[in-house]
């Protein structure tokens, strides 16, 4: 049996062992659960015996932990798991970069990335004029964006906020709804106005709304007109055509920022009409200052039953369309 050695380092007197460590040493039953390494705590003294490069990741870990613990912001299980997983992915990134990078706060809430590809998400949306965020439900692609139009405005980058999204699933049938034409699609809408209500002073945006700073419309409204000095995001983009998402990138105006986001295994078209987020990579991929960020089952952070869910239903589908393969492929 390989006797490994045992490497022992000091966390900063300066650092809270409990905010560290979690109460009753919750955080570090993770770390000891993610690594193949025994990790004893006395006082401010780590001692971590096992392989040498689990021992290294162990010391990294903890370095980017103290770090985050630094910063003021709770630490959290998820903090801890995440951290572990970037380290793992031995990115250039490091996880207290992530981490602690703070989009916008508001009535004491600090909105975050809380995943690599989110952390490289909302650095595109900082370095191009268009950004494409596709990825499943949960990844926080549009709530992310609007974290960015928000801080965009509050900073005076842009000088409003215009958020849309296709109606779709009322298709035909909005005639046939009671009440005016904005209390039908308003449900269609609600989630962008339930965003909002998380970053700003709920006071503040009916006044917003009634003054033109904020615009939640249907896709339908964006047609003939061009956007200037705005931050754009047109939310649910799997349900656009091919043209409606023409029509939209064409709304660019000079001192305007465009993001896009959509989960094109979501798609609520009626049958035959192809979606535009689809397809709008192999029509602009190769055009400057356009960015496609892509967010998976790994980016989803809500309940992380919902992650789970999302990756089995990816395994599922990925296996029923190699059975379709298989079975068109066989000698009749």
């Amino acid at each position: 049996m390989t006797q490994h050695p045992t490497h022992t380092f000091t966390v900063p007197t300066s650092i809270d062992a409990v905010a560290l460590f979690g109460a009753g040493d919750e955080f570090l039953r993770l770390i000891e659960r993610d690594f193949d390494a025994d990790i004893h705590v006395r006082g401010n003294q780590v001692s971590v015996t096992g392989e040498p490069g689990e021992v290294a990741l162990v010391e990294r870990l903890l370095d980017e932990l103290t770090t985050i613990v630094r910063t003021g912001q709770g630490m959290t299980a998820e903090t801890v798991e995440r951290s572990v997983g970037m380290l793992r992915a031995e990115t250039h990134e490091q996880p207290a970069e992530v981490l602690s990078l703070n989009i916008l706060s508001n009535r004491g809430r600090t909105i975050r990335p809380k995943t690599l590809n989110q952390k490289r998400y909302v650095d595109a949306i900082d370095e191009h004029t268009i950004v494409f965020g596709i990825g499943p439900a949960g990844t926080g692609k549009t709530y992310l964006a609007m974290a960015k139009a928000v801080q965009a405005l509050q900073s005076k980058e842009v000088s409003r906020i215009i958020l849309t999204r296709p109606a779709v699933e009322a298709g035909e049938r909005l005639g046939y709804l009671p009440g005016t034409l904005s209390e039908k699609i308003d449900p269609y809408l609600r989630p962008l106005y339930d965003a909002l209500h998380d970053m700003m002073d709920p006071e503040a945006i009916p006044k917003l709304l009634t003054a033109g700073v904020i615009e939640v419309a249907p896709l339908a409204y964006m047609r003939g007109r061009t956007l200037n000095n705005a931050f754009i995001i047109l939310d649910e983009a799997q349900n656009t055509t091919a043209e409606q998402m023409k029509m939209f990138l064409t709304r660019l105006g000079f001192g305007s920022k465009v993001v896009v986001t959509g989960d094109v295994t979501q798609v609520d078209l009626p049958t035959g009409q192809r979606s535009g987020l689809r397809i709008i990579q192999g029509i602009l991929g190769d055009i400057d200052d356009i960015h496609f960020a892509e967010l998976s089952a790994q980016d989803v952070v809500r309940h992380r039953l919902v992650g789970k869910i999302v990756a089995a239903y990816d395994e599922f589908e990925n296996g029923a369309e190699e059975q379709e393969i298989r079975e068109r492929r066989r000698p009749r």
